[in-house]
């Protein structure tokens, strides 16, 4: 049996449907039994007895920082994806990103080992990823600089990687997927499916930096294809393409029919913005919007190489803005 935590996530929810397809048996563990919601929403998505895929899975309510919980979820369990994790880029946030990213992964490290798991996968992203020399692609060589001004996500999915490794010198067989922007339909309210729902109300701005995107069905068919596979305790960098942010926007407004943004945000506007928004959060208590790292990815340019997973696997990602179109098509029958 399989076992698939995060799996109300974006890409756990269409990993969940992949396997549940191939004939897989699958449990899932939730914490919160409202975004099960989230499943059924990404399953009608791709057909139309999804009630019917849905009730097939095996669902165990548990949290990754609580080992009793594990502990039943573990039971006759041979594979483990962890797509659990905690995504924020607000400083304040940083305890609870730590104890759920690298915490919460040691905890399915350790259970991993003491269940005698045959292989985990571990989705963490590019964040963990360092910069690259004399301009090349970033890829799995790519050095962590600690010492660099790094985010909140960065540090603690980083610090999640390390346990992996920490599992693998123990005995663990496991893989890592470092994916870029995950586009994927089905989740409209947070995420990457919130951007279209943001589109379809229209972008004033676009900005000048770069974006690596792959498509959350690439995503998940790597990992099903690498857990099933011998190789083991090795990283991929999943980037499809790698994007400006102006042709990204215009390519989401496009896909929703909605009037593409034509101004290019000035940094000084964009460096106001997040202090502004960090005034409002304080005074409001709502969530940040934007935050200094956020600003400074929106407006850096940097490429990414998959190069490693394509010799390896073989592996043809679908081009980008087919996804994009997809999606908005999704999201316009949905909304």
């Amino acid at each position: 049996m399989i076992l698939v935590t995060g799996g109300t996530g974006l890409v756990g929810s269409h990993l969940l449907y992949k396997l549940i397809c191939n004939g897989e048996k699958v449990r899932a563990i939730y914490r919160n039994p409202k975004k099960l919601e989230n499943i059924k929403n990404v399953f009608s998505c791709y057909t139309s007895n999804y009630l019917e895929l849905y009730n097939s899975i095996e669902f165990v309510e548990a949290d990754i920082l609580d080992i009793s919980l594990l502990t039943n979820a573990f039971k006759n369990i041979e594979y483990v994806y962890h797509c659990a994790a905690f995504v924020s880029f607000e400083p304040h946030k940083y305890i609870l990103s730590r104890k759920t990213n690298i915490e919460g992964t040691a905890n399915i490290v350790n259970m991993c080992l003491a269940n005698n798991i045959k292989k985990l996968c571990h989705v963490s992203s590019i964040a963990t990823l360092g910069n690259s020399n004399n301009n090349k692609p970033i890829d799995e060589s790519s050095i962590w600089n600690p010492e660099a001004d790094n985010s909140v996500y960065s540090i603690t999915k980083y610090g999640a990687e390390m346990e992996v490794w920490r599992g693998t010198q123990e005995g663990l067989n496991a893989v890592i997927v470092n994916p870029g922007v995950i586009l994927g339909a089905g989740i409209w309210r947070y995420g990457t499916g919130n951007l279209f729902k943001r589109a379809h109300k229209g972008f004033t701005y676009y900005t000048n930096g770069t974006v690596g995107l792959v498509a959350v069905d690439d995503v998940v068919n790597i990992m099903i294809a690498l857990l099933k596979s011998t190789i083991t305790n090795q990283r991929f960098v999943l980037v499809a393409e790698n994007w400006t942010y102006k042709r990204f926007l215009q390519t989401l407004a496009k896909s929703v029919n909605k009037k593409a943004p034509k101004k290019q945000a000035p940094i000084f506007l964009l460096k106001i913005a997040w202090k502004l928004d960090w005034i409002k959060s304080k005074l409001t208590g709502k969530r940040r919007v934007l935050t200094k790292h956020i600003v400074t990815a929106l407006t850096t340019e940097k490429n990414y190489s998959s190069k490693h997973l394509k010799a390896t696997l073989n592996y043809t990602f679908t081009p980008i803005n087919e996804t994009i179109q997809e999606i908005g098509a999704c999201f316009l029958k949905h909304k």
